[in-house]
């Protein structure tokens, strides 16, 4: 099944701080990397089938580019890797890059990924789904915001963060309809464009959000901001259904 991944990921309270720690290779196997034709990584995504990768709308990516399935080291040359083809991006048409609302574009893959032990799909929300306070969520990624054009340091391994255990209240966990805020608690604001937001539940990791924008300090003041999952599934309901 979805969100359930085969490796399983730790969680520690180490991955609380600002910088997150390194995650467990292959317990984050939806996550892929967007890399352009030099190889270079630009953004994040999620695997949702073996034909489907979610990213965000912003990170501007073509048919010319790949999805890179089932890495963790980008420095490494061991890892059985898949490098994917892109046949066609379905843009949210309601995205502003203005206000960065409806930050969504679906990816069909020109081949389908192997799922594998690292490589397998994230769950998807129904739109009436509610992840309440407390909820155990983590963002994972390689640390490349589009808006910046830096990486932090040790930039290879896709960290997890164990990042938000929400308490309410005016600590930044407040969800609004299109962006959700959860930079205060310490939540780091690090992480890929593109790349997953997701919380446990039912025993399975399902895809909440997906990063916005954020900032390339990780700084814990600046709030990490994620399109809200939910609230496009029935435009990605429909894309799926029509392709």
């Amino acid at each position: 099944g979805c969100g359930v991944p085969a490796i399983p990921p730790v969680l520690s309270g180490l991955s609380r701080i600002v910088n997150g720690e390194d995650a467990v290779p292959g317990s984050w196997p939806w996550q892929v990397s967007l890399q352009d034709s030099t190889g270079f990584h630009f953004c994040g995504g999620s695997l949702i089938s073996e034909d489907w990768v979610v990213t965000a709308a912003h990170c501007g990516v073509t048919t010319s580019d790949v999805v890179v399935a089932g890495e963790y080291d980008q420095a490494s040359d061991a890892e059985d890797i898949q490098v994917l083809k892109i046949a066609k991006v379905f843009k949210n048409p309601n995205f502003s890059l203005l206000t960065v609302r409806n930050d969504i574009t679906l990816l069909k893959l020109a081949t389908p990924a192997r799922f594998s032990r690292t490589v397998s799909a994230v769950c998807l929300p129904s739109a009436s789904d509610d992840f309440p306070a407390g909820t155990l969520c983590a963002t994972t990624g390689w640390g490349k915001t589009k808006y910046t054009g830096e990486r932090p340091g040790r930039a290879g391994n896709a960290r997890a963060q164990e990042s938000w255990r929400g308490e309410g209240g005016g600590r930044g966990t407040r969800i609004r309809l299109f962006l959700k805020c959860l930079g205060l608690d310490p939540f780091s604001s690090c992480g890929d464009s593109g790349g997953p937001l997701v919380c446990q539940k039912n025993g399975a990791w399902t895809l909440v959000g997906i990063v916005s924008w954020g900032s390339s300090t990780c700084s814990t003041t600046t709030p990490a901001v994620y399109a809200r999952v939910t609230a496009l599934i029935p435009w990605v309901q429909q894309i799926l259904a029509n392709n």
